[in-house]
């Protein structure tokens, strides 16, 4: 049956206009915004470029939460990805108590990301966190180390924090290597695979796309990832651990200066849609697996 399109648009009109005044009003604000010096209490003055030139040029601790958002969003996207397949591939073989390693891997990601941010303040403190004393008891001496705040130690440490954190994507390429039909892997095993081969060969290239997706979800994570730099360091020391958010946050909640965030607000966006596009052309996501 053929549905007027008067009826169609005004089935369509209340999820417009809802998507409109959340989304594309606040985003055209947001962007038209950047371009002007707008401070709490004072007046909207056009600036054009100068808020993107003086963060690029003239802002060192732009340039630092720029390249902290780069080196971790590398990292999520290789190191946590990787950690999260090998061990995906290792749950796919079904080992006894495989049903239950799955279940513990997901544990961090039910746990909220401040009742997580509480838990490394605890492990790492420097009088009875968990890591101080392991090392007192092994070296046999006090041993006290600020992890969070020691300039040594304080990037890597906020690090660990998510990386080994890979449930998520265990589930995703797990899901993944479970659906993959059992005619194919039998094949390739008549053909004299090993099970190295199978799993390099055979498995690895048929997932591809959602190794894709995982990265997708991993490096867009990190674009927007505050809440545990925010509650254990909050960008500290000095600016060694400050991303973007946090430098976006604490641009316009502390300094008040609403332009120079929005700024900082479309790079992100930028930033988001850019490596959305890199990865969907690296991983062919839009090429079926089959």
């Amino acid at each position: 049956m053929k549905v007027k399109r008067w009826k169609l648009a005004a089935f369509l009109l209340p999820c417009l206009l809802l998507f409109a005044l959340i989304y594309l009003i606040p985003l055209g604000m947001v962007f038209g915004s950047s371009f002007f010096e707008w401070k709490a209490g004072g007046v909207f003055n056009f600036v054009g470029l100068d808020n993107y030139i003086n963060a690029f040029t003239n802002d060192p601790r732009m340039i630092t939460a720029l390249k902290n958002t780069v080196i971790w969003v590398l990292m999520q996207s290789t190191i946590h990805v990787g950690i999260g397949t090998v061990i995906a591939f290792m749950l796919a073989r079904k080992m006894r108590g495989w049903k239950v390693m799955r279940t513990i891997y997901m544990f961090p990601n039910v746990v909220s990301a401040a009742a997580l941010g509480v838990i490394f303040l605890n492990v790492f403190n420097p009088k009875y966190g968990l890591i101080n004393s392991f090392i007192s008891q092994i070296t046999g001496n006090d041993f006290v180390k600020n992890w969070f705040f020691d300039q040594n130690s304080a990037f890597i440490t906020v690090t660990w924090s998510w990386l080994l954190y890979t449930g998520m994507i265990i589930i995703i390429v797990l899901a993944a290597l479970l659906a993959i039909p059992e005619d194919v892997l039998e094949a390739a095993r008549i053909d004299g695979a090993t099970e190295m081969q199978l799993n390099l060969q055979v498995k690895l290239p048929l997932i591809r796309t959602t190794l894709g997706t995982c990265v997708i979800v991993a490096a867009t994570s990190m674009l927007r990832e505050f809440e545990l730099i925010y509650l254990t360091t909050q960008g500290g020391p000095g600016d060694l651990t400050i991303n973007l958010p946090l430098y976006l946050y604490k641009t316009s909640m502390t300094d008040n200066n609403y332009g120079y965030a929005n700024m900082m607000g479309v790079v992100l966006i930028v930033a988001g849609v850019v490596t959305v596009y890199s990865i969907n052309k690296l991983f062919r996501m839009n090429e079926s697996d089959y």
